[in-house]
Order: structure tokens, then C-alpha cells, then sequence
């Protein structure tokens, strides 16, 4: 330590490799923390917690245009008609509604919200994705059936439209027509740099009514809670139902596409993993520089310290005393230099954290991972000029001036 603390601006610059490496690499496991929780939560708003989707495309990531093609070559369209088939056949055990979506400019008196998305859903969504009503209600299956205009509105069309006034029992136009707005939804911030607070949801029927037939169209489903089916066996149940409505022979594979909670977390984990795997090897470059200084100082460090090497030897010391007194400097050097890389990796991940209000978590396998790269630089970085310095002859040492 006092060889260490004699030199103190040789030894900080001789950490500076040691630090940025520990610090980048604690912050960019926060980061890869922090998108995995990002992409739960934002998964959950956008998809509900267990519910799942049948289109006929439903792919989980960047699909190629032939894999598409060939997708919607084969699997049927979903059709309105198929969706009441589902509610007649499995509806006292499943929820299932509709899902059609527009980006169309909403009014209200002189002013204008212009690419909101236009949601037409069936009344049983609130519950099959967890739609959470912030003030008022979400509409009925009365009022669905009905035809009614009456909608629910996100945060952002309330801001603008209303000045973040209560907009319950007023009227919004949307292509011509006047919709009273009935509820108001949470605020649920972006998913995948999508607004979830720019929304309309209204009936299914008067969604129709406004924009005409679908070709197409997903249909988002959950288990009845009093069915006691779980998310796998509810999925199964739709399966099997649409499977026979499309008239699939046994063996064959299913003619629609599925998507599930679960498949979109292997897919970000998948991908998170594909990040990790690259950039944390990448940020350890640092440290292999880092521990090529920390070398090249020991080494320097040995040669300025040849004749107190000859005193110690020629008083009894061991080759395993010399290099145990050089490894132990080294380790030193490079540890202190992890510590001080955990800290700012720390508050540099508290600060970002702060600046994108996001979580950015620091995990211990993380914090092992750099303490233990540095520590073993140190030790693979001092093992020579350690190992020099043993090695030398007392008379020589002793001689060295």
C-alpha cells in the first residue's frame, strides 16, 4: 500500500483501464436489466397479463417476406363470423373479442388530435387485456350491441382536446361522427416507441359502421376466471374450436397463427441475450488493456525496487515471498480499480435511470462478474513481473543501482 499510495497519479492512471472496464460493464448489465423489465411491464399493457391473440399472422419478431407469404397463403382469414363461431362454441369457458385498429384524426369543438388510434373491441376487452378505466366506464355489451357512439379516450386525447379537463358526457367527432365519451383510461406511457395513451376504444359494431368490413382481423381471448382453465389449457380449448371450423386434418399444422405472453418474453429474452452475449465481452476489452498497464507498471515497479528485491533475498526471503509481495501489489491495484468502477458503474445507472425515468436495476451477478474480471487481471497482469522479480539473483539485485 505504500508503494501503491507513493505514486498516487502513476496508480490512477494506471486504474483508468481497470475503472472505465468495471463501470461499463456494470452499466450495461443495468441497462439489459432494465429493458427485460421494461419489456414485461410494456408486454402486460399492451397485451394483458393472460391473455393471447389469434390472427392469422401473429409472428413474434422481424419475419421475412417469404415466411409471411407463405403465411398468408396458408392460414385463414379470421372473420367476424369466426369470432361469434368461438363465443357460441367456447364462449362459457373463454372471453373473446374482436380487435380492429385505425389511426384517424379525433375532434372536439375547435380542436384537433390528429393519428389517434381508433380501437373497435368487444365490451368483454377491458377484462381479457386489462384495460384499466381511470374515471367513468368502459362501454357495455348492451351499448356494443346496440351500435351505440360512445367511446373511451386515452390520456394524451385528453390533454390536448380537453386541457387535462374531465371530458365525461362530452362529445367527440371522429369521421363525421359525434361519440360521447364515457370513460377515461390511465396513463400507460409508450411500448415499443408506440403511445398507449393516444387511444379511442368504442364498440365493435360502430367501429364497423364507420370504417366498413374487415378482411381480417386478430382476436384477443382469456380464460373465464370461473372456468379454472389456465392460459395453456384455454388456448388449447381455441385451438381445438377453430381447428374444426377450419376443418384441419389431424396431424396437419394448425392453419392460424397464435401468440401468447410467454412468446413474446422468449422472444426479448432471446434478444437480450443476443445483446448481452455481444456487448459485455466487448466492454471487457477495457479491462485487457487496463490489465496490460497494470503490467507494464509492476514491471517498471520491479525495476525500481531491484535492490530493496536483493536486501530481502539476501536476508532469507523466498522466490514465493518475492512474488506473493508483487502479486499481492498487483491484485491490489487492479481491485481498488474494480471498486472504484463498481461505484461510478453504480451511480452512472442511478443517474440514467433517473434523466429516461426508467428502472435501471444493478444485479449482483453482474457486480461478481466485474469484481471478479478485475481481480483476476490483476492477478494474470502481476503473475510475470512477479515472477521476474522472484527470479532474480541477490548478488545482481544487491549490485543495482
Amino acid at each position: 500500500m505504500d508503494s501503491i499510495l507513493a505514486h498516487k497519479l502513476r496508480s490512477t492512471l494506471t486504474l483508468l483501464g481497470i475503472i472505465i472496464g468495471v463501470g461499463s460493464v456494470v452499466l450495461v448489465g443495468a441497462a439489459i436489466e432494465g429493458l427485460g423489465s421494461y419489456a414485461d411491464q410494456t408486454t402486460a399493457k399492451a397485451f394483458g397479463s393472460d391473455s393471447y391473440l389469434v390472427a392469422q399472422v401473429a409472428q413474434v419478431g422481424r419475419a421475412t417476406r417469404a415466411e409471411r407469404a407463405a403465411k398468408l397463403r396458408r392460414n385463414k382469414r379470421i372473420r367476424p363470423e369466426d369470432l361469434s363461431y368461438l363465443v357460441a362454441a367456447t364462449g362459457d369457458q373463454i372471453q373473446y373479442s374482436g380487435y380492429r385498429v385505425r389511426f384517424d384524426d379525433v375532434k372536439a369543438g375547435s380542436l384537433t388530435f390528429e393519428g389517434a388510434m381508433v380501437v373497435g373491441a368487444s365490451a368483454s376487452l377491458a377484462e381479457i387485456r386489462d384495460v384499466a378505466v381511470e374515471q367513468g366506464r368502459f362501454f357495455t355489451d348492451q351499448e356494443e350491441q346496440n351500435r351505440q357512439f360512445v367511446c373511451v379516450l386515452g390520456n394524451e386525447l385528453i390533454t390536448t382536446l380537453f386541457e387535462g379537463q374531465s371530458p365525461l358526457g362530452r362529445t367527440v367527432r371522429i369521421r363525421g361522427f359525434d361519440f360521447t365519451v364515457i370513460g377515461t383510461q390511465e396513463k400507460l406511457g409508450s411500448t415499443g416507441g408506440q403511445s398507449q395513451d393516444n387511444q379511442v376504444h368504442m364498440p365493435f359494431h360502430s367501429f364497423s359502421r364507420l370504417y366498413g368490413p374487415e378482411v381480417s382481423m386478430p382476436i384477443f381471448a382469456r380464460a373465464r376466471p370461473e372456468s379454472g382453465l389456465s392460459l395453456a389449457s384455454a388456448l388449447d380449448v381455441t385451438r381445438v374450436a377453430l381447428r374444426t371450423r377450419f376443418k384441419t386434418k389431424p396431424g396437419e399444422d394448425d392453419n392460424f397463427d397464435t401468440m401468447t405472453p410467454d412468446s413474446i418474453r422468449a422472444f426479448v429474452d432471446q434478444v437480450l441475450g443476443l445483446i448481452s452475449a455481444i456487448v459485455v465481452p466487448v466492454t471487457c476489452i477495457s479491462l485487457i488493456v487496463g490489465g496490460i498497464v497494470v503490467m507494464n507498471i509492476m514491471l517498471v515497479s520491479v525495476t525500481e525496487r531491484t535492490r530493496e528485491i536483493g536486501i530481502r533475498k539476501a536476508l532469507g526471503a523466498r522466490r514465493f515471498d518475492i512474488m506473493l509481495q508483487f502479486l499481492t501489489e498487483a491484485v491490489i491495484l487492479a481491485a481498488s480499480g474494480g471498486l472504484v468502477g463498481l461505484a461510478l458503474g453504480v451511480i452512472a445507472a442511478r443517474l440514467l435511470g433517473l434523466v429516461l425515468e426508467v428502472d435501471l436495476p444493478v444485479t449482483w451477478p453482474y457486480v461478481a462478474l466485474a469484481v471478479a474480471v478485475s481481480t483476476l487481471t490483476g492477478i494474470l497482469s502481476g503473475w510475470y513481473p512477479a515472477s521476474k522479480a522472484s527470479r532474480m539473483d541477490p548478488v545482481e539485485a544487491l549490485r543495482h543501482e
